[in-house]
């Protein structure tokens, strides 16, 4: 039979193996070790029974049935292939194989029979199964036959043996050589899966040496103490000194001071704990040439146990790996953020200053220009000085709303913006809104509707906040619609949240422009070219606003169609008014 033969053979049974156990090489060798030898077997009854023919003529209904019986290897098998269960099969084999033993010896001399020495070959077979459970029943299978063949001999209940041609000592002959050739068969394939275990030993220790020596982090493990009992080849790329220096106490000796206590907690809690622990710890690195200096180093340690002679050991394998840039690039983020948080206070603090400084003359220019506009104390003499003082209280005025936006801007990116909650009535809010915007809306002629339903809950929150919310939205809107356009401003109670909205006609903000609106000192372009007055603090301050009550600001806008923007404030907000309010619309318009 050619070696290609042979190797199609060991595919073959390699394939009955029961797919649970083929990712495993050595239970797999064992299952198909067990398959081979039982259908080997079968057939080999098969190969003998024409033989039996010839020799004993035609067999009679016992005889069948031990036939029969000498079939069941490759039933077992079958069952093995099928289950995966190969301890209960080789307990199952040992039982059957010293029944049909004993059975046998029976019909053929009992305890005389030529087929006694094959009952010692019963424990030799299940010593495969490497299990001292199968080992121990088969023993006592094999006692259990020959008690019963030497009972029934002493007691003369064997029956007769079968005339065989050839006399009784070539028979003896003949059973001992083919037990012994069965056992040396055992022992052939007890060398076989041990030489394979020994081969699957080295090969999985090979793989993992080469992994150690060749991984670039260190590899270490620990007995219960925390000492080290192995030290991978990368301990001297990470520390500059071999493996042997860090056995022992060596790499804790080179642990920072400070940093000793996390060590050893570490190695203990994934002990203790049996979990993976990690830490991280200054590691001192022997210098090619100059003075030692200290790494920052990240260990990660798991909890292993491994079987000796006196029972499971414990240890602890731990895989430890220079951090010293990461440990770097953080330090340098932490120093980037504290620079810009300082920048950002010192920004704050500078601009809340420089509005405090300009508020003082800025009152002061505006209440005398009042003062001279209106002539309080006699005729300016000339129309064109009052003009200039009107001139100078309105740009006065302006300049003093951006300061007040700068100054609350400041105030809320400081987080000093205090916000004074109580309940208030949403309808009376949208009318002082509307009382102090209607007169500019009148002056460019546009319509100015308010409207709110039936039901509208109290808004549990700062009133002066949301005053200026409104007229800061409200005087966008007005500002960015051209004459005889519309501005609507509605209040409504959605999923549990009061939407303050207003709603224009006006020029519209393009697409690209609308997720940097909200940000401070930003303006969004128009398509018309024009500019428009203001610093862009608006938007700013209302979504700030917002956002300290737990809300949001919303903007929809199309280009040249109008702008849609929602201040909403959150359920947790707001309350129900003692009594209804009535649904009612107001419109304030002025002939074109």
């Amino acid at each position: 039979m050619s070696i290609k033969s042979l190797r199609g053979f060991a595919a073959y049974f390699a394939s009955l193996v029961h797919e649970t156990v083929r990712d495993d090489p050595l239970t797999a060798a064992r299952h198909q070790t067990f398959i081979a030898q039982r259908i080997l077997a079968g057939l080999l009854a098969l190969c003998v029974f024409p033989v039996y023919l010839v020799l004993a003529g035609k067999p009679s209904l016992l005889g069948a049935l031990v036939f029969l019986w000498f079939l069941t290897p490759i039933a077992l098998a079958y069952f093995v292939s099928r289950t995966g269960k190969l301890q209960t099969a080789h307990l199952i084999s040992a039982i059957n194989f010293a029944g049909l033993i004993t059975f046998s010896a029976w019909l053929t001399g009992g305890i005389s029979s030529f087929l006694l020495p094959w009952l010692v070959v019963v424990p030799i077979e299940a010593a495969l199964a490497s299990n001292r459970r199968v080992v121990l029943w088969s023993m006592l299978a094999s006692l259990t036959g020959v008690i019963v063949l030497a009972a029934g001999s002493g007691l003369g209940a064997v029956p007769p043996a079968h005339p065989f041609p050839f006399p009784q000592s070539v028979l003896m002959s003949f059973g001992l050589l083919t037990a012994a050739l069965y056992g040396a068969g055992i022992a052939l394939s007890v060398q076989l899966v041990h030489r394979k275990s020994d081969d699957f030993m080295r090969m999985g220790e090979e793989r993992y040496r080469l992994l150690a020596e060749n991984a670039t982090d260190m590899i270490t493990r620990h007995d219960e103490r925390g000492r080290v009992i192995f030290a991978s080849l990368a301990s001297q790329q990470l520390l500059g000194a071999p493996a042997s220096v860090l056995a022992g106490n060596g790499l804790f000796e080179r642990v920072h001071v400070a940093d000793r206590p996390a060590y050893l907690t570490a190695l203990s809690r994934a002990q203790i704990d049996n979990q993976p622990m990690a830490v991280e710890f200054r590691l001192r690195r022997q210098g090619d040439s100059g003075p030692d200096d200290y790494i920052w180093a990240e260990m990660r340690c798991r909890p292993v146990r491994q079987m000796q002679g006196d029972g499971a050991a414990r240890s602890v394998v731990a895989i430890t790996r220079d951090i010293s840039e990461r440990k770097a690039q953080e330090a340098e983020l932490l120093r980037a953020r504290d620079s810009a948080e300082s920048a950002s206070r010192a920004k704050t603090q500078f601009l809340a200053n420089m509005s405090h400084e300009l508020r003082t003359p800025l009152n002061a220019v505006i209440g005398f220009s009042e003062i001279l506009s209106r002539e309080l104390f006699g005729r300016l003499g000339e129309d064109r000085y009052r003009d200039y003082a009107r001139l100078i209280h309105e740009s006065g005025g302006h300049l003093l709303n951006v300061v007040n936006d700068i100054l609350d801007m400041s105030k809320i990116e400081a987080g000093k913006f205090n916000i004074l909650k109580e309940p208030f009535d949403v309808g009376t809010l949208l009318k002082s809104c509307v009382d102090i915007v209607g007169p500019t809306a009148e002056q460019k002629s546009l319509s100015l509707e308010v409207e709110m339903p039936v039901g509208m809950p109290e808004l549990l929150a700062d009133k002066r906040a949301c005053k200026q919310m409104l007229l800061n939205v409200l005087s966008n809107a007005i500002k960015f619609t051209d004459e005889g356009g519309r501005v609507h401003l509605s209040a409504h109670e959605v999923d549990g949240a009061v939407h303050l909205r207003v709603r224009d006609t006006g020029i519209g903000i393009a697409e690209k422009d609308l997720p940097n609106l909200g940000n401070p000192f930003v303006q969004a372009d128009n398509s018309y070219d024009r500019s428009y007055d203001g610093a862009g603090l608006g938007l700013s301050v209302v979504k700030g606003l917002a956002r300290l009550h737990g809300g949001r600001l919303e903007i929809e806008s199309q280009l040249g169609e109008g702008t849609t923007v929602t201040v909403i404030l959150p359920k947790a907000e707001c309350r129900l008014p003692a009594e209804p309010i009535e649904t009612e619309k107001v419109e304030t318009a002025t002939a074109a």
